[in-house]
């Protein structure tokens, strides 16, 4: 089997055109690879066209204001439309439903008679348009050129206008991305704006949240009035209604053509409004240059060389897209609205908020844990606080409130991982505490909270049954109607949370989780040889095609089969053993297509629309339920074929507003980008084992927080990668041979220096039964 799999290779290797997509990774002189800056690097357009849903306005890292053009797509910004709708404060990275684009606001001259934005959008071309982090700018058809920049809390916006005497900007308090329950807009004196909007929705309906505004010019207006639905009035000073409701401000730029001003937001109140105002507030070209300063800095946390410009501007647009979310969610005060919809006061930490935890979970966690371990800390006892003073943990919470989108429990791997990665010191069993709870129990009806929903039935049974017609009780997703990829989810994370259980010394519950995380075999069909949905009573239920089976969240059987990270070893041995893996495996991912085409196999063969989740027998790298997928090589003994199908995967990433391969999901998709591109991926989420791959760059050098890793750096070689030289022959750690094919945290951070030596073809190296990941428990 070997030597025939070897031979293909061989014959393949020249078609591994990574360099077509990625730009190649052949050995440039470090003085030909040189940059002014890194943030030139980074496109933000990249994946605002094809569902990617990322957006290409202006913020700081983890900042709460994304300050970013809206176009009338659903989530924002759409690359293939030519009007802007207005500029709008708070937007979410590759999200896949409406939400955001709280308070739009756009620039106009003349007489205002239109209320709707799709009636007043404003007519532009990309060739107009330029963007970098912490900076956007346009020339609308207008003649008007916007610009604008960000702090944490604030978007500074600058408005160049034609010489005209009716220079005005809209407030449209009423319009959002999402449903705007209501809103209430006030013109205070002759330089501010003040709004209070309250919106809900995200895939579903959702309990409404609340967001307050405070805008404040660099000079006093001409004019002003407000809007009601289609009524419009001059100089009225306030509106409030459940419709369409705004105000528009006016200035004379006959002489002085520039106009600037800040806008503030705040989830506590007013008062927090104006606080984040004054304390932020700046002029527009010094918060331009702290924001790409922000930005610099951040992204110079990891430094490459080896590679085409192309593969560094991938690279890095990757990486800056993994810094996008969570957001911070406290005021400059150190206030905060909890889940319990009370004002909180955020002690020692800045409190954060936006958990698309059954996306991050998979990536985008344990990347922030290894470059911004701070950050990461807060965000963790932030979640913890939302369980403190909700009286449960969040599964993917927006702003203020629980949407309940997607199933499983995500926040088990997500605070466990935290755990593994030393986080929570000083936190370890509360954090326990608020995870048993969650592991053993559901959600009381008063709670808005889904949780584990059927968990009283998994504990059980020892699966969750798929019950398609079952009534839901709160809005969301239900667990029932994903009971098969449900049981898996659940599995996943009792499996890490025994690890935790073990590590704090709660033995009896180690061994219950550990016992819990095989649950995975309750839902295995031996007559089809996948997994299958099983119903109240126990029977098999739905379609025995794998490919066709119901009952898994966005996705299929084939797809969910390799959503064992716990314990790879027994999953394989129910299909067969590693050898009749391998073999699946190969279907999964047309692998001989893939040696003679990899490019077109990644870009026909797996990828069939941004939301084909359904019907499928192939790999699905533009979500997140087989991100792993490609790394379980690793365990069946091939890890060369990891390479082959991470590589071929990676060249779905480009520099393009297409290059986004499916919805970004706060960072998801690009952390796995960048994590795959460097070699080292968390191929046992909620845990500290990291799986090897051979790196796309011939040297990454980390720049690492020393309060958590006590070098301050650690290095990854692979000289001379390429296309062909891209199969690993041996791995040392500081100098010492590695023959498994991961390391845990406590390698990285005892260890400096990991260095791949690669080749033309397969080694044996890693091929060992012990080199892969062992079981948990």
């Amino acid at each position: 089997m070997r030597c025939t799999g070897r031979t293909r290779l061989r014959a393949g290797a020249a078609a591994l055109a990574l360099a077509a997509a990625l730009g190649g990774t052949a050995l440039v002189p470090p003085q030909a690879r040189a940059e002014s800056r890194l943030t030139d690097l980074v496109n933000p357009f990249i994946g605002t066209e094809n569902e990617g849903n990322t957006f290409p306005g202006a913020a700081v890292p983890f900042g709460m204001v994304q300050f970013s053009p809206d176009t009338g797509h659903d989530t924002g910004y759409d690359y293939k439309d030519g009007h802007i709708r207005g500029f709008s404060t708070v937007h979410l990275s590759g999200v896949g439903c409406r939400l955001g684009g709280d308070l739009p606001v756009l620039p106009t001259t003349g007489d205002v008679t239109q209320t709707d934005n799709a009636r007043y959008a404003a007519g532009f071309s990309h060739r107009d348009e330029t963007a970098r982090p912490g900076y956007y700018k346009v020339k609308l058809n207008s003649g008007i050129t916007a610009e604008l920049t960000a702090t944490a809390r604030t978007g500074r916006q600058r408005y160049t206008f034609p010489a005209t005497g009716k220079a005005n900007v809209l407030f449209d308090a009423g319009q959002s991305l999402h449903r705007t329950v209501s809103s209430s807009v006030q013109v205070v004196d002759d330089r501010t704006v003040r709004t209070t909007i309250t919106g809900r929705g995200f895939c579903q309906d959702t309990k409404p949240y609340t967001v307050y505004t405070l805008t404040r010019f660099d000079r006093p207006f001409t004019a002003y009035g407000t809007w009601k639905d289609d009524r419009v009035s001059t100089g009225t000073r306030a509106s409030s209604s459940p419709g369409r409701n705004g105000a528009w401000v006016r200035f004379d730029t006959t002489r002085n053509r520039t106009v600037e001003a800040s806008t503030a937001v705040s989830y506590v109140d007013a008062n927090g409004a104006e606080r984040n105002l004054r304390a932020e507030e700046g002029s527009f070209d010094r918060i331009a240059d702290a924001a790409r300063d922000a930005w610099e800095r951040r992204l110079s946390d990891v430094g490459v060389q080896g590679g085409s410009r192309t593969l560094r501007r991938t690279f890095y647009s990757s990486l800056y897209r993994s810094f996008l979310s969570p957001n911070v969610g406290s005021d400059t005060d150190g206030r905060y609205t909890g889940w319990d919809q009370r004002v909180h006061q955020a002690k020692g930490f800045t409190y954060y908020q936006n958990w698309s935890l059954w996306d991050t979970y998979r990536t985008q966690a344990q990347l922030l844990s290894l470059l911004a371990p701070h950050e990461a800390r807060d965000m963790a006892l932030s979640v913890l606080r939302i369980d403190a003073e909700s009286g449960w943990l969040p599964k993917w919470g927006y702003g203020t409130v629980e949407t309940n989108i997607m199933t499983g429990d995500p926040v088990t791997p997500y605070l466990t991982n935290a755990f593994e990665q030393g986080l929570l010191t000083g936190h370890e069993e509360e954090a326990y505490r608020a995870l048993k709870k969650n592991a053993d129990g559901v959600p009381p009806a008063s709670s808005p909270a889904v949780g584990r929903e059927g968990n009283a039935q998994y504990i059980r049974d020892g699966y969750v049954p798929y019950l398609p017609d079952r009534q839901q009780q709160k809005p969301g997703d239900s667990d029932f109607r994903q009971g098969a990829s449900a049981t898996l989810e659940y599995a996943v994370a009792d499996g890490a949370l025994s690890r935790m259980a073990r590590a704090l010394g709660h033995r009896a519950d180690a061994d219950r989780y550990a016992a819990r995380s095989r649950n995975y075999r309750k839902i295995f069909d031996r007559s089809t040889g996948f997994f299958r949905p099983r119903d109240a009573k126990g029977a098999f239920t739905g379609s025995a095609d794998p490919a066709k089976s119901p009952g898994f969240h966005e996705g299929t059987a084939w797809q969910y089969q390799w959503l064992v990270p716990q314990d790879l070893p027994g999953m394989m041995e129910l299909i067969g053993g590693r050898d009749a893996a391998d073999r699946r495996l190969d279907s999964f991912f047309a692998y001989d297509q893939l040696l003679r085409d990899p490019e077109r196999t990644a870009r026909e063969v797996w990828v069939n629309g941004p939301y084909d989740y359904y019907n499928a027998d192939k790999y699905n790298p533009q979500n997140e339920p087989d991100l792993i997928a490609p790394y379980t090589y690793l365990a069946t003994g091939r890890p060369w074929k990891t390479t082959d199908v991470v590589h071929a995967a990676l060249t779905l990433f480009t520099d393009t507003p297409t290059g986004m391969t499916g919805n970004d999901d706060l960072g998801t998709m690009s952390a796995w980008m960048v994590l795959s591109s460097i070699g080292v991926f968390p191929v046992q989420p909620g845990t500290d084992v990291w799986g090897l791959s051979t790196p796309v760059f011939d040297r990454v050098d980390l720049r690492l927080d020393r309060n958590w890793y006590p070098h301050g750096r650690f290095t990854v070689t692979a000289q001379g990668t390429s296309d062909r030289d891209r199969y690993v022959r041996s791995v040392q750690l500081d100098g010492r041979g590695l023959d498994r094919t991961y390391l845990t945290t406590a390698a990285l951070k005892g260890g400096e220096r990991l260095d791949f030596t690669v080749g033309p073809e397969p080694s044996g190296w890693g091929t060992g039964v012990r080199a892969g990941a062992p079981a948990i428990g």
